[in-house]
């Protein structure tokens, strides 16, 4: 499916999440689109293939952490670590969509990373970076923490803990609403929003769990 045909369903999306991108954001979400599709031909990046599943699956699912990024951060500038990337979602379309934003994008898959970098120099992201290491290994420190699918709630605030910065927030991209996986979380762990997420043509529920480490917990 080319990227013409590819178009209107990315600007329904984008109308739909009230998001307001350049053209040029716009033309390289597509050629992100594009680009991933390529690789997945090689590295088996990710099991959709279809171009306009991939759009609804991946594109349109990463982008709707995107006004609540910024409602968050207000516009000033932020680092941000996306933990097992993979693919680089949402950690890419952060990048494209929030420039004032640095992102990281953590994976312990090379090929995955290699892929981010190759993203970073194809798409012109200066933001935008790799880092081939298991996020227990992260010793920076970030405003924001973030993932996709990526591990229990109890696993992904235990192993990224030392990279968060002492103001800094985790923001866990879900499916349903986690509530198994809340009560499993350590004490230490405040949960202070779940906010519940439309993706556009998307036939599957999707939240956002904000998390801060309690004041006195920070190692």
């Amino acid at each position: 499916m080319s990227r013409l045909a590819l178009q209107p369903q990315l600007e329904a999306g984008l109308a739909a999440f009230g998001l307001s991108l350049t053209d040029h954001q716009r033309q390289q979400l597509l050629s992100y689109l594009e680009l991933l599709g390529k690789w997945n031909k090689v590295y088996n990046l990710t099991a959709v293939r279809d171009p306009a599943e991939m759009l609804t699956h991946h594109l349109l699912d990463s982008l709707a952490v995107i006004s609540p990024l910024r409602r968050h951060t207000q516009g000033r500038a932020a680092r941000i670590l996306d933990v097992g990337s993979g693919g680089g979602l949402p950690g890419v379309v952060i990048a494209i969509c929030c420039p004032e934003i640095s992102v990281t994008c953590v994976d312990a898959v090379a090929k995955k990373t290699s892929f981010i970098q190759q993203a970073a120099s194809t798409l012109g992201l200066p933001n935008l970076k790799s880092l081939h290491a298991r996020v227990e290994t992260v010793a920076e420190r970030f405003d924001v923490v973030t993932s996709r699918a990526f591990a229990s709630l109890a696993d992904f605030t235990e192993w990224s803990k030392n990279a968060l910065a002492e103001q800094g927030i985790w923001l866990a991209m879900k499916g349903r609403h986690p509530d198994d996986e809340l009560t499993q979380l350590s004490p230490t762990v405040k949960v202070f929003h779940v906010e519940h997420l439309d993706v556009p043509g998307l036939d599957a529920e999707r939240c956002l769990v904000w998390m801060r480490l309690e004041d006195s917990a920070h190692p």
